[in-house]
């Protein structure tokens, strides 16, 4: 079976046409025909199936290590020590927690950036322990994202015992908050000075081998919280109460923004969560709820969370103006999400040979627009996309969540390639 697959893909490489079937142009398309027929990338393609149980393995071990929100530090320790017991050359972790193993390059000049990001949805505490029916893993966590580490560390494996030397240096990264309230503070830090950022990003995370995320969906995030005196719900009454505030506040935003989601560009808004008080019998002292906003364009992102700050300003007025005793409410909007939007360049290098390598799998890529990691480089105008985990995964962010191994060694494969390309194997004749 594994010499057949093998087979298959050699056989799709070098008769795959050079035509815009593929979505890429005949340039890149020949490109990976021809990668994907070399000895060195056949022989690594051998090596990622004969790893398909070790890479379950490791996938059951990092999953059970709990990687909550701003808790990543135990699961990058062992991403750590795998990295470099897998021949990186050398291993660190950065000022953000993000877990860096660098593979250089021979020629170097050029950095490419490989990763997967280690926090989940999942708070302390929740169990992680894996089960398994059939082929079926069990555990909250185990495709999102850990199967995307999993990936990244089964790509430089293959490399390294295949002898695949590039021309670029490649950063094998684990990146922590990616998830909710970690506003993609990894890649944010990893950005924050071009001049050591690397120049084009990889990124491990979603589905099967099809869509390719080259736009970045742009999110604000506010947590809100009207805050009063608070007292007893018949011997303080009069008072202006905070929960009433609220209410008024997401009933004047929901008015003015379900007019603006209506048409122009997709933009999206939800209240996500809610909470205070202390009794049913009592005024609550506080209430607060956090929110999110989304869209495809920026303009229309600024103009929803404009809406959202005057809604929170007028269901504050509007509550003080009831009030019959005490003092007034107050107000605090507390900006806690700000993921930046931005449009790929589907011509660029990265974009077109992902294409291009993923039709060598006889898949024809998919470009699309999500809010992961990659946002942060897409924004800034730096080549980057996002690649499947690959596998069948449901139930992301869900505690139910589970994945099934059917064909997933083909996204590492998928992965080998396209970073091959990207970082350019030394020896290799254009």
């Amino acid at each position: 079976m594994r010499s057949f697959t093998i087979a298959l893909l050699i056989t799709t490489a070098t008769t795959m046409p050079l035509t815009a079937q593929t979505g890429a142009s005949t340039e890149y398309v020949r490109e990976a025909r021809d990668l994907a027929a070399s000895p060195a990338i056949t022989n690594a393609f051998r090596i990622v199936e004969e790893l398909d149980e070790w890479a379950l393995q490791h996938l059951i071990e990092l999953t059970e290590i709990p990687a909550p929100p701003f808790m990543e530090e135990d699961r990058g320790r062992r991403f750590g020590e795998l990295l470099a017991e897998l021949g990186a050359d050398s291993v660190w972790t950065d000022e953000e927690g993000n877990v860096i193993g660098l593979r250089r390059g021979r020629r170097g000049g050029r950095t490419i950036g490989f990763g997967g990001h280690l926090d989940t949805v999942f708070p302390e505490g929740t169990d992680v322990t894996v089960t398994q029916r059939g082929d079926t893993l069990f555990a909250p966590g185990i495709g999102d994202d850990t199967r995307g580490l999993v990936v990244v560390l089964a790509v430089l494996r293959a490399m390294e015992e295949a002898g695949i030397e590039t021309d670029a240096d490649v950063h094998f990264v684990g990146v922590v908050g990616e998830e909710g309230l970690g506003d993609l503070r990894g890649m944010k830090h990893i950005y924050r000075n071009p001049a050591t950022a690397p120049d084009a990003w990889i990124e491990v995370d979603g589905g099967g081998l099809q869509r390719l995320v080259v736009d970045g969906l742009g999110s604000v995030r506010y947590r809100v919280t009207f805050k009063g005196p608070g007292g007893h719900s018949w011997g303080a009454f009069g008072l202006a109460n905070p929960a009433h505030a609220m209410s008024r506040a997401v009933r004047r935003f929901q008015d003015a923004a379900d007019t603006l989601t209506r048409s122009g560009p997709r933009t999206s808004y939800n209240v996500g969560r809610i909470g205070g008080g202390t009794s049913v019998n009592a005024i609550p002292f506080e209430s607060w709820m956090e929110v999110d906003m989304r869209s495809v364009s920026p303009e229309s992102l600024a103009r929803i969370e404009q809406v959202f700050l005057e809604a929170m300003d007028r269901g504050l007025r509007e509550e003080n103006a009831l009030r019959r005793s005490g003092p007034a409410l107050t107000v605090d909007k507390a900006r806690i999400g700000d993921r930046p939007s931005g449009e790929g360049d589907r011509d660029a290098p990265l974009v077109q040979r992902a294409l291009a390598t993923t039709a060598v799998f006889g898949v024809q890529g998919t470009l699309g627009r999500s809010s992961t990691d990659s946002n942060v480089p897409i924004a800034l105008g730096v080549p980057a996309v996002t690649i499947g985990r690959g596998g069948m995964g449901f139930g992301g962010h869900s505690p139910g969540e589970y994945w099934i191994n059917v064909g997933g060694h083909l996204a590492i494969q998928r992965a080998l390639l396209l970073l091959v390309a990207e970082a350019g194997m030394a020896g290799m004749i254009p």
